[in-house]
This record gives structure tokens, C-alpha cells and sequence, in this order.
């Protein structure tokens, strides 16, 4: 092998990096918490590890990853599917619908089922019709916004509904779903004593470290939901069925190459419709948790684009479930520090987001400077100069940040309540980079033809 060669295939790994493997996550999870700590302490800003904060990202997140989840599928299988906030919109109005009048489970099987009904209508219209996957999917986003207006009208705002409290913008309210809190730990309940709250104490003294290690765990098993719990556990059964099952194989073959699946016995059209139904169902749940966890009932409006929130979170996980719960941790992270911390908090991040700038700065800059004497290619050359460009951009935006912090002490009420929209549009442009769609995403398929 030629000194060119092996200097080739240095500059190319060095270019793609590697895989990250769980232990590497912990140890990132571990760092950021390190960091966390340090920007409560310095700012004292208590809100931006508290128990309540997890918990609230935690009800804030869970929706937009159940959306996330849908357009994962379905895109999987070479489907886009931009209608994921009109299939949360059907989800919400018939979890409420059945949740009201049933209980809230049976609100929750609804909401699964409206989803569904979007998402296959959507599969006809792609699959079957040959109708542009954007066209379909904004379609979808507008007939599920109008029909429950018009359901809504016709049914929360007469009769027994509007005695209840319906109204033509709203349904009843809808029983909450059951909560789980672990005993001794969290102050949870055992045979009706009241045990103590061993992690509640330890963050009231705001330690370093170990307080925000206390407010996590506190906010993860205090006042859990059993939907939320279910949610979680969707993470690893969703990378189970698609990535060991044969199945999932199936799936993902239709989302690379169609024609290679059809060419080995794979019935493309059928995994297509069952993966974008799949989907609808994931959207129809988010939207059945918004009724009966986030809120008790059913109001115009309520997704407030989360569809399209986890649309993003999808894209940044690189179209992978454990990515894609990231993505939604950090958005749904973003609008809890808008609901509880206000601009105290907020103005605390901004030194958090500085120091991880500067670390971006340097992980470039090195990188860089390790690919430049390896690059025998135009595409090398133009990955080195990237590498560069983005480290003098994070330095330039650390600064600017770290002046903003210095120069203020709370962040202006208007920018908080932008921050998650502001989270998604820059998560998107730094990840871009990295990101890698199923080959035949948005590709028509038709059965028997050539490529």
C-alpha cells in the first residue's frame, strides 16, 4: 500500500470520526452535569438543575419524541412525513374525545388510533397515489387542524359535553393518567406512610454536584407518569424492532433502496403503509399525552408546532431512536427553563453555552490541524477548511455570549420565551454537518419499474 494511500484513508477517518459507544455518552452526560453545577454556582441560578425542571423536561420532551418517533419510521421507510402536527392534532381531540367519556386510557388507545387514521391516509396518498410526500404531509397538517375545529364545534359545545365544561374551542376536562413516586427516595407512599425524601433534602442544600446529581434523580422518580414511563421505554424497543428484528430490516431496506428490496422477496408497498401507519400511531400518542398528562382536556391549538419540533429532534438524532430522544430532551430542556426559570435561568445558560462553544473551538481547531498534513483531496482540503471556519465561528459566538453574560444579570422575558425555537434552528445548523437520511427518502416508488 502506497504512503499516499494510507495517508488517504488517515485523513478519511480522521474526517468522519467514530462512533460514539454508551460508555462515551455517560461521560458526556457526566461532564455537562459537571458543568451545570458550576453555572448554578456561579450565577445561582437553583432552577437550572432542580427537580422541578427535570420534571418538567421531562413532560415537555416526551411529546415531541413520540412525534420524532413517527417521522422516524416512516422515514425509514422512505417516506417524508411533514404531517406529523396534523396527526398530533387528531390524536389530541380523540384522546379527549374518548378520555372524557371513558377514562383517560381509553383516551390514550383513541388518540393512538386517530394518529393511525392520518398516517394511513397519508400512506394512500404516497404510496398508492404516487401524491408528493411534502404536498400530502401539509395537507394532512390542515385537514387535521380543521376537522377538529369542526369536530369540536359539533361535539364538545352541546348536549352533555358543554355541560361538562365543553366548548367550541375545547373539550371537557379528561381524568390525568397515574403518577409513580419512588418510595424513601422521592417521598413516595407505602400503605399510606408518608416516607421521607432522602433526595428532596440532599438538593435543598445546593452542594455542588452532588445536590444537582439529587435534583435529577428526584425529578426522574417524582410524580412520573405511567405514559411517560412508556414513552421511555419506546427508546430501546424502537432500535430493537428496527435495527434487530428482521422486520426492521424489511423496513429500513424500503428506505435505502425499494428496488433491492423488491428484487429479494421484501413487499414494499405493505412495509411502506404498515411503517407510515406506524407513525401516525406514535403522533396520534403524542397528542393523546398532551390531554391527559401535559393537560387535562383538549384546546385549539395545544400542539403549539411540537410536530415540527420533533420533526427537528428527528433530524438531529440522525434518524436514530437514542438520537432522537436527545434532540427532544434538549428542546423539551430549552422550554422548561422558559415555563420555570425565567430569565434568571436563562442568563445562566448563556455561560454554560460559552463554555461548550470553546470547547467546540478547540475540537476543531486540533482536528483540523491532525487532518492538514494527511489531505490529498479536494474533498479533504474542503473538510479541513471547515474545520477551521466552524472553530473561529464558535469563537466568535462564545465572545459575543460571554459579553452578553457579563454585561446583564437576567435575559429580557421576550428572548426566553423564544428559546426553544431558537434551540431548534441552531441544533439544526450545527448538526448538519453529520447527518446522514435514508437513501431513497422522499424517492417514488412504483412496483416493477426500473430505477
Amino acid at each position: 500500500m502506497s504512503t499516499v494511500t494510507t495517508a488517504a484513508g488517515k485523513a478519511k477517518a480522521l474526517t468522519t470520526g467514530r462512533r460514539l459507544r454508551w460508555p462515551h455518552h455517560l461521560l458526556i452526560a457526566a461532564a455537562l452535569l459537571v458543568l451545570l453545577s458550576l453555572v448554578r454556582l456561579i450565577d445561582d441560578a437553583n432552577d437550572v438543575t432542580s427537580s422541578g425542571t427535570v420534571g418538567a423536561t421531562l413532560r415537555l420532551a416526551v411529546p415531541i419524541f413520540l412525534a420524532g418517533l413517527g417521522g422516524l419510521w416512516a422515514e425509514r421507510s422512505g417516506v417524508i412525513n411533514i404531517g406529523l402536527e396534523g396527526m398530533m392534532i387528531l390524536g389530541t381531540w380523540s384522546g379527549a374525545w374518548a378520555g372524557y367519556q371513558w377514562g383517560p386510557w381509553a383516551g390514550v388507545a383513541a388518540g393512538i388510533a386517530g394518529g393511525a387514521l392520518g398516517g394511513l391516509l397519508h400512506a394512500v396518498a404516497t404510496v398508492s397515489f404516487g401524491v408528493d410526500h411534502i404536498v400530502s404531509g401539509v395537507a394532512i397538517n390542515i385537514l387535521g387542524l380543521g376537522l377538529t375545529q369542526f369536530l369540536a364545534g359539533l361535539i364538545f359545545d352541546t348536549g352533555a359535553a358543554k355541560a361538562l365544561g365543553g366548548g367550541p374551542r375545547q373539550s371537557p376536562p379528561v381524568d390525568p393518567i397515574s403518577t409513580l413516586t419512588l418510595p424513601v427516595l422521592s417521598g413516595g407512599e407505602i400503605f399510606g406512610w408518608r416516607s421521607p425524601d432522602w433526595l428532596g433534602s440532599v438538593e435543598r442544600h445546593h452542594w455542588f454536584l452532588v445536590s444537582d446529581l439529587a435534583g435529577v434523580l428526584r425529578g426522574l422518580t417524582n410524580g412520573m407518569s405511567l405514559l411517560t414511563l412508556v414513552a421511555l421505554l419506546l427508546v430501546p424497543l424502537t432500535f430493537f424492532v428496527l435495527w434487530r428484528t428482521a422486520f426492521g430490516l424489511r423496513i429500513r431496506s424500503c428506505g435505502e433502496d425499494p428496488y433491492a428490496a423488491e428484487s429479494l422477496g421484501v413487499p414494499v408497498y405493505r412495509m411502506k403503509y404498515l411503517a407510515v401507519t406506524i407513525s401516525g400511531a406514535f403522533s396520534g400518542l403524542a397528542g393523546a399525552f398532551l390531554v391527559t398528562v401535559a393537560a387535562p382536556l383538549y384546546q385549539d391549538g395545544q400542539t403549539g408546532g411540537r410536530g415540527f419540533i420533533g420533526l427537528a429532534a428527528m433530524i438531529f438524532g440522525n434518524w436514530r431512536p437514542g438520537g432522537l430522544a436527545a434532540g427532544s430532551l434538549l428542546f423539551g430542556y430549552t422550554d422548561a427553563m422558559n415555563v420555570r426559570g425565567g430569565g434568571q435561568a436563562v442568563h445562566a445558560l448563556l455561560l454554560f453555552v460559552t463554555v461548550l462553544l470553546v470547547a467546540v473551538a478547540i475540537w476543531q481547531l486540533v482536528r483540523g490541524n491532525r487532518m492538514r498534513p494527511l489531505v490529498t483531496t479536494d474533498v479533504e482540503r474542503r473538510a479541513v477548511r471547515n474545520a477551521f471556519v466552524g472553530g473561529a465561528l464558535s469563537v466568535v459566538f462564545a465572545a459575543a455570549l460571554l459579553a452578553w453574560f457579563l454585561s446583564s444579570d437576567v435575559v429580557p422575558g421576550e428572548l426566553v420565551s423564544f428559546t426553544p425555537h431558537l434551540t431548534t434552528l441552531l441544533v439544526l445548523a450545527l448538526a448538519s454537518q453529520r447527518l446522514r437520511m435514508p437513501a431513497a427518502n422522499g424517492i417514488q416508488y412504483r412496483r416493477g419499474e426500473s430505477r
